[in-house]
């Protein structure tokens, strides 16, 4: 079974929202995955049909395999670096403000399991 991978890092989401749509594509196949990204209305899903176009298109080139016999193998959102900020607040304190995130991985192969 041949496969083919994609990876976006420092995907500007928190990896806690991105795997909400991660769930929706597992073990899907890939026109299904891609309409499922395309209308769930989430901004991970958005981002992550980012990531499946280029892992499509990496089986395409290396594989030389058609859209329609890909099925989506493996989907993980991994947390990436967090940006700390900071928010004044009363007395001289301060409040933390944490922008986190998030890498994905998707990993298309030619064929179910």
């Amino acid at each position: 079974m041949e496969t083919a991978i994609a990876i976006s890092k420092h995907v500007r989401i928190s990896p806690r929202k991105a795997r909400l749509a991660a769930g929706l594509i597992r073990g899907l196949g890939v026109p299904q995955a891609t309409s499922q990204l395309m209308f769930c209305g989430l901004k991970g899903g958005r981002l992550l049909k980012k990531t499946l176009d280029s892992a499509v298109a990496n089986a395409e080139t290396q594989l030389g395999s058609r859209r329609e016999n890909l099925v989506v193998k493996e989907v993980r959102v991994d947390q990436g670096v967090v940006l700390k900020r900071a928010k004044p607040k009363n007395r001289g304190g301060r409040h933390a403000i944490l922008k986190r995130t998030s890498h994905f991985t998707v990993i298309v192969s030619t064929g179910k399991e």
